[in-house]
């Protein structure tokens, strides 16, 4: 199993310090029950983020013309018309992704196009599936320009357990589906702005895989 590059230290800190705890619990408080369950935690603790930083090889290989692909591995919690007051300051249709903890954590570019904007904004750590997290948590904003002119937003949210966004999108560059775009560690969510008149090819707690699903068709 390929591991996310994201996770290299922090598995690599993890193994280290429950290494440490068996091996001194094993020679200086050595009883027999208590090593078993601390080990049997221990590697299940270890296997879990060890699966949380997978990064499996996922390519969409359809027409990317006027596709906008899932950025992110989950479950639809949100489809509706909705008022975008901090880039757009009008009317979008709103599609939200949850993660979980079981789900892949990196997150894709939705479309073909150039980053027009990047930015970080500071905030909560409420759970993300609930509907204020998008404009309260953490989070980070991406907005990519089509060929057409027409603009997509992507939006990183931190969850209750998610304390680091990762955004490797940079104002200037071109992008591409099949690009990752960055990773959010722990539990969250990812919402994607698009136009009025955009074909929603989702519903409602659909599970969708990133960089692999069509979530929507662009006019």
């Amino acid at each position: 199993m390929k591991i996310h590059k994201e996770g290299y230290k922090i598995i690599l800190v993890l193994f280290v310090l429950l290494s440490l705890l068996n091996v001194c619990l094993y020679f200086f408080a050595y009883k027999a029950l208590l090593f078993g369950l601390i080990l049997a935690v221990s590697l299940i603790l270890f296997c879990v983020v060890v699966q949380f930083f997978r990064s499996p090889r996922l390519v969409y290989s359809g027409d990317t013309s006027n596709v906008v692909i899932s950025p992110a591995n989950g479950r639809i919690v949100v489809i509706e018309e909705v008022f975008e007051p901090e880039y757009f300051q009008d009317k979008r249709l709103q599609i939200s992704i949850f993660m979980s903890l079981t789900d892949v954590h990196i997150n894709w570019i939705p479309v073909n196009g150039k980053i027009v904007h990047s930015s970080h904004q500071k905030g909560r750590f409420r759970a993300a599936y609930l509907p204020k997290s998008s404009m309260e948590n953490e989070r980070s904003t991406v907005v990519i320009e089509r060929a057409n002119g027409e603009q997509i937003l992507v939006r990183q949210i931190a969850g209750a357990m998610a304390k680091r966004i990762v955004t490797y999108a940079k104002e200037g560059e071109n992008c591409q589906i099949n690009q990752q775009m960055g990773f959010i560690k722990f539990g969250s969510r990812v919402d994607l702005f698009l136009p009025l008149d955009a074909e929603i090819e989702v519903e409602l707690d659909q599970k969708v895989s990133g960089n692999c699903d069509v979530i929507a068709l662009l006019k």
